[in-house]
């Protein structure tokens, strides 16, 4: 029996009901959290985090599972946990308002606010006496200065109502080849030309960053670029960040080298990686990465994946109170569990001072490709694969009997949809018919649990029940998931269904004065909306629509479509140089505009002519394919003839029809 219980137990987020047994007087977040702090005169804390969050774990064992913290906190505050993963737009607000404050943010994020939500002090983790000073002295100053803190509160909110908002920019813009050069040359300043990534520590796989890189390089012809996308990729897959035993990336490398993670394996990271790999695969056709997506899914289906189709949120980075436990291995363990093959293992898994991490611990990775250790060790490399499978079959199934990481069994549209297309765009490279399998299942349970009546979106699901509605991140990556669904299948429906969503979006998130969406739909009760600009782990929301907007105008010949992307990346395009990596999403769609875009449009019924245009390296090219009637403007004054054609326009001229690719993708670079 629980010593404690608080309203908590109620909710249905992991996070949240990891403090349902804290001494403090927890409550979720809900608009009526500051009715009732006004009617009772208190001041409330907004405490935001996420399930696989370190320091949010170590705060919770010092600070909010101690009576004595606890009993400060129920008499002067109302207490609100948040899951930042369920509540973006809660953790954007107050984060914000903490950056303002201390110019640094994090979680756990934990701030203070008056009764009708203006902030007034914040920060993120907070040892226990330090916690309680601030308790303390917070308490003082409402019933002694609370002038002050309404003064100060009224001008951060004026703040945070300002921040990220965006001025539109004159019409008819016109986007240059030398910023994006320029752009080129402040980021690769940056490069790690050894280990692939940043120069620094610690290392993000920033998907949308390679995926760029990449889509730059193809345009510009720049096979230095290119070259180091390679070898990101490369060192990524053999990092001890891929879990080589079971597949899917963790979050981030703590070190230059790709080699100690910080464990936990997010969906929206794999999801994105999987469409990265597929892309990088297409480009220098190695097998390693065809490895590396097979195993991902394998792992998503395997340890993610929910009875409804969608996939879980993630995985936690400790097991039985012990960052990695799960993940690594002792010498001995090996040697026992594989025998003779331990040898070459030893080896092939860096088994010494490259793999060492801890305490006796190894963290498996390699230090040189397929191709190589196959010649060293005088093997065919068919003859390597299938003994690494062996390895690692024998290495999982004894990993299965370990206490497994916490897993956050949420289950949220953006993250889904992003997983999504990343199995889309796994099938467009190896048409591999089981990942359209897993993808239409997931998409079906978008539409038959995440769709609403009226069009709307809801934003998380778990266990038969969907709840909060969604925001710009679910709109946006929902309607790109869907246009990969298309690419996948040619079925119309999946376009139609992307317009139906951006004309919800456009009425529910629009704003007409900028030309920008907000994070929130127009009935939200926060302290502010905001607009989500910049480019992290996750692509901004307004970027990813921008790209939406591009390419469904092209599939529906929409110039209204093509404009509004316009606009919006005219917005952002003054200072876009200046941080490369935090505009990589937009660079993408700034690269169509600059380098020009073309539809590659097939009639006929020829599935080779479709594989063919489907492996094609230019990033330049969209792919519409008929082989009947179709509703869709992109096939208009377009004629059937008895031999599978492809019609290669742009910017509303095509050229002669051709039944030869090559002769196409001769039109897109002469």
């Amino acid at each position: 029996m629980e010593k404690y219980t608080n309203d908590l137990i109620r909710e249905s987020s992991p996070y949240l009901l990891q403090h349902a047994h804290n001494p403090v007087n927890w409550v979720a977040w809900s608009e009526d959290v500051f009715e009732r702090a006004k009617r009772e005169n208190k001041l409330v804390l907004i405490s935001v985090g996420y399930s696989s969050c370190h320091w949010c774990h170590v705060m919770e064992h010092e600070s909010f599972e101690d009576e004595e913290v606890a009993a400060l906190m129920n008499k002067f505050f109302i207490n609100v946990k948040v899951d930042r993963e369920e509540r973006p737009d809660v953790d954007q607000v107050y984060m914000t308002a903490v950056q303002l404050m201390t110019q640094q943010g994090g979680w756990p994020l934990n701030c203070f606010t008056m009764p009708d939500g203006s902030p007034v002090y914040g920060g993120t983790y907070f040892q226990k006496e330090n916690w309680m000073h601030i308790l303390r002295s917070l308490q003082h100053a409402f019933e002694n200065e609370e002038e002050k803190l309404v003064e100060y509160g009224e001008n951060l909110k004026k703040g945070v109502a300002a921040s990220e908002l965006i001025t539109q920019k004159q019409s008819n813009f016109i986007f240059e080849e030398k910023k994006l050069q320029e752009l080129m040359l402040r980021w690769s300043k940056n490069f790690d030309r050894q280990q692939g990534g940043n120069s620094r520590a610690p290392k993000f796989p920033l998907p949308s960053n390679f995926e760029f890189l990449l889509d730059y390089a193809l345009n510009e012809g720049d096979e230095t670029v290119e070259s180091y996308v390679e070898l990101s990729l490369d060192k990524m897959a053999m990092g001890g960040i891929y879990d080589q035993v079971g597949g899917g990336f963790s979050r981030y490398s703590v070190d230059m080298l790709w080699k100690v993670p910080h464990f936990e394996k997010m969906l929206y990271d794999n999801g994105q990686l999987l469409s990265l790999y597929a892309q990088g695969y297409r480009n220098f056709k190695k097998p390693m990465y065809k490895k590396v997506i097979e195993q991902t899914v394998e792992w998503m289906e395997r340890e993610m994946l929910d009875e409804s189709g969608a996939f879980y949120a993630a995985l936690d980075a400790d097991s039985e109170g012990v960052e990695g436990k799960f993940y690594v291995w002792k010498t001995q363990e090996l040697e026992e569990v594989l025998g003779k093959d331990y040898k070459w293992v030893k080896d092939y898994y860096s088994l010494n001072q490259r793999g060492y991490w801890e305490d006796g611990n190894y963290i498996l990775l390699r230090v040189e490709s397929d191709k190589a250790f196959a010649e060293k060790m005088n093997w065919e490399q068919e003859e390597l694969s299938l003994k690494v499978d062996k390895v690692n079959d024998l290495l999982l199934s004894a990993r299965s009997g370990r206490v497994r990481p916490g897993l956050d069994d949420k289950c949220l549209t953006s993250w889904n949809a992003m997983a999504l297309k990343g199995l889309c765009d796994a099938y467009v490279a190896f048409e591999n018919d089981h990942f359209k399998l897993l993808a239409l299942r997931n998409a079906k349970w978008l539409l038959e649990h995440q769709m609403k009546e009226d069009g709307s979106l809801w934003r998380s699901y778990k266990k038969g029940v969907s709840s909060i509605d969604g925001f710009l991140e679910d709109y946006s990556h929902v309607i790109a998931a869907f246009i990969a669904l298309y690419e996948m299948t040619f079925d119309e429906d999946w376009l139609h269904r992307s317009k139906q969503l951006v004309t919800y979006v456009e009425k529910h998130f629009y704003d007409a004065n900028s030309g920008m969406f907000f994070f929130t739909a127009q009935d939200t009760e926060l302290i502010a909306r905001k607009m989500e600009i910049n480019d992290n782990v996750i692509p901004s929301s307004n970027s990813v629509m921008a790209r939406n907007l591009f390419y469904l105008g092209k599939y529906f010949h929409d110039p209204s479509y093509i404009n509004m992307a316009k606009q919006m990346l005219a917005n952002v395009y003054d200072g876009m140089e200046m941080y490369g990596s935090g505009y990589s999403n937009w660079g993408m769609l700034l690269n169509h505009f600059v380098y020009g875009f073309y539809e590659f449009v097939i009639l006929g019924d020829d599935q080779q002519v479709t594989s063919d245009v489907r492996s094609l390296r230019s990033p330049k090219v969209l792919v519409a394919r008929s082989t009947g009637d179709s509703t869709l403007p992109i096939f208009e004054h377009k004629e059937r003839q008895e031999e599978t054609m492809i019609h290669v326009c742009t910017e509303g001229t095509c050229f002669l029809p051709t039944s030869d690719v090559t002769e196409a993708l001769k039109q897109v670079i002469q």
